[in-house]
């Protein structure tokens, strides 16, 4: 059974999980801070977001895989269709369970988070999950993936950044306040910079498979420009935003992790090699969760 669980474990890609729930832990401490927070709200919200990074990954494996992305060139973790660990059939077919769940619980979220009173709430919210269910499913996979003309790193701000920390922060207010903005953008930006990471790492097999990220577009030298451009921006934005709305020295708190986000920046400035890129994913995804964590419970301190 074990050996059956473990291909899946993996295609799930557990430390991507973190990653994904940076702007919800965002959205939804400053949402206690507003006193508006509601605990069902932030399991149902959180076990969404984790079941659409998993469609994403399955997706990602099932499009990469097929289309032969995902081949001897590749650096990083080996892929379950890559592997033959699971079929094609097999990952589709959980990816249409995972949709099935999905839905269930958008729904189970709409209701508890906005009734019958907020009949056009409701509606846009069914509207926005099923454009995050577009998203996880086409970055690699349909006749025009859009993850292979260079637009990952534009979806990935919107929803990892922007819908996930505006997104829900407005299912317990019912309102977006202005200072939410800048947040956002930080927790967006240093998603953008996880994808980049990823792409200069695989760029030399993507390049070789015809898909088109933006690394690719770009070329490694400006592709680093670029992340090393991403991570400083999400540091000054953290910075501006503490400082128009300082509010006791907790906030503060939030600047310990700029200490790994500044060794990554040393670190991707001297990258040579794929390997140099894969080592810093966990350590950027994981500043990325912290930083977002502090920042709200400096703001709740």
């Amino acid at each position: 059974m074990f050996k059956n669980l473990k291909p899946w474990i993996s295609a799930f890609r557990l430390r991507t999980l973190p990653l994904s729930v940076s702007g919800i832990v965002v959205g939804s401490c400053f949402a206690y801070y507003k006193g508006a927070f509601d605990p069902i709200v932030l399991i149902l919200t959180l076990l969404l977001t984790i079941s659409l990074q998993v469609l994403s990954n399955l997706a990602n494996d099932y499009g990469d895989g097929v289309r032969g992305t995902d081949n001897e060139n590749r650096v990083g973790p080996l892929r379950a269709i890559q592997s033959g660990a699971i079929t094609p059939t097999q990952m589709m077919g959980a990816m249409k369970k995972n949709v099935a769940v999905i839905i269930l619980l958008t729904i189970a979220l709409i209701i508890t988070a906005f009734g019958q009173r907020y009949l056009l709430f409701a509606l846009l919210f069914f509207f926005l999950a099923g454009t995050a269910i577009y998203a996880a499913i086409n970055y690699t996979m349909g006749s025009s993936p859009y993850g292979y003309k260079g637009l990952g790193d534009v979806f990935v701000f919107l929803f990892f950044g922007m819908l996930s920390t505006l997104g829900s922060y407005f299912l317990y207010t019912k309102h977006i306040d202005h200072y939410m903005f800048l947040p956002a953008v930080t927790v967006g930006l240093l998603s953008v910079g996880v994808l980049n990471l990823n792409n200069m790492r695989d760029i030399e097999s993507d390049a070789l498979s015809n898909k088109r990220t933006l690394a690719v577009m770009l070329g490694k030298k400006k592709a680093k420009i670029y992340h090393l451009t991403l991570i400083i921006s999400a540091m000054l934005v953290a910075v501006i935003f503490v400082i128009l709305y300082f509010s006791s020295y907790w906030n503060l708190l939030c600047f310990l992790a700029f200490i790994p986000l500044i060794l990554h920046v040393f670190k991707i400035y001297k990258a040579i090699s794929a390997h140099d890129f894969d080592s810093q994913l966990k350590v950027l995804a994981l500043s990325t969760f912290f930083f977002s964590l502090f920042l709200g419970v400096g703001y709740l301190l």
